[in-house]
């Protein structure tokens, strides 16, 4: 479910035959399209920044006096440091390493800023506590979420997940950073309310990889599902185009306690196949149950999936902030190009 920044809020996995949860394997077989084990589990992952990040400015207090060697080159927060002297930098290792390399003399920095590049002329200087050259930045070069997968092919165990992009800023370089996506416990929720999207708090199990993810797309991430899943008692259904899908009575599949998904009544309000935006219907919660916990849709749940007629046709992308009981999906077959 997005909101503005990162939903990581949407993602992905499994769960090894130990933590599998009791529900009943239904086959539709009147369905159309392949057949695919309904998401709903909640998993982290990491993303890469293609680059450092400058998250805030400070100074450098240095032998000589206090320097901004950054800010005054006209570095910003919000923008990525991809280069140095031509040189590309992944990480912040990699940027500290071109630092020291510089031994205090004038590098030439090449930023992202949106989706343009720009270089900039910048002289490091030596912190007098620590002694390590620096320009006077904060970054970070990955982030960090939770979210849900949408679904597992069955025959290829290649998984969809999240049904929209990571973030509403233009983050065009960001790529899977750590291959390894995590089993997520939700531990507690910060509940929605009127002008303000609640989220769900999840914990990585870092002892517990469930799959592997390759892609990261404006629809969600891609990837593949560990072999030793136990989807014994997962359900298989087949999926439904847009123009399958009619106003009325569906359920969404998400996680809000612990590992195991829970199916939630909600209503198609809207189907719209001609938009391109991740905004092909328009969902309102009706369950009681999921409307006392969360108060509807929350950060967290995006990429939920929509059953109809015991079919798959997409995922959770959006919340109304003006009514968190409302808000968008994604129709399946878009998230299924990519």
């Amino acid at each position: 479910m997005r909101k503005l920044k990162l939903y990581f809020a949407t993602v992905l996995l499994a769960v090894i035959a130990a933590l599998s949860c009791p529900t009943g394997k239904t086959v539709c077989a009147d369905a159309t399209g392949g057949e695919y084990y309904i998401g709903g589990m909640t998993a982290g992952f990491t993303l890469s920044q293609g680059g450092a990040e400058v998250i805030g400015l400070n100074e450098v207090v240095s032998d000589d006096g206090i320097h901004r060697p950054a800010e005054e080159a006209g570095i910003r927060t919000g923008d990525c440091i991809v280069a140095i002297d031509g040189i590309r930098i992944k990480s912040i290792n990699e940027l500290n390493a071109a630092l020291e390399r510089s031994a205090g003399k004038q590098i030439r920095v090449t930023v992202r800023r949106g989706g343009d590049t720009a270089e900039t002329n910048v002289t490091p200087a030596k912190d007098k506590k620590s002694g390590r050259y620096k320009i006077g930045v904060l970054i970070r070069d990955t982030l960090s979420g939770i979210g849900t997968v949408t679904y597992i092919e069955k025959n290829t165990l290649r998984f969809g997940a999240l049904g929209h992009g990571v973030s509403d800023d233009e983050k065009s370089g960001l790529t899977v950073a750590d291959p390894k996506v995590y089993l997520c416990s939700i531990v507690g929720i910060n509940k929605g309310s009127r002008g303000k999207a609640g989220e769900l708090r999840g914990l990585f199990l870092n002892d517990k990889p469930l799959a592997s993810a390759d892609c990261v797309c404006e629809t969600g991430l891609y990837g593949n599902f560990n072999t030793n899943y136990d989807f014994s008692r997962t359900e298989i259904v087949h999926t439904a185009s847009i123009s399958e899908t009619t106003v009325g009575k569906a359920f969404i599949y998400s996680t809000i306690d612990g590992i195991c998904p829970q199916k939630y009544e909600i209503s198609i309000v809207k189907v719209d196949a001609g938009q391109r935006d991740n905004k092909n219907f328009v969902i309102k919660v009706n369950d009681e149950r999921l409307i006392a916990e969360t108060g509807g849709i929350v950060q967290g749940m995006s990429g939920s999936p929509i059953i109809q007629n015991g079919k798959l046709i997409g995922a959770v992308t959006h919340v109304f902030l003006n009514d968190p009981t409302r808000g968008y999906g994604i129709g399946i077959e878009n998230m299924l190009k990519n």
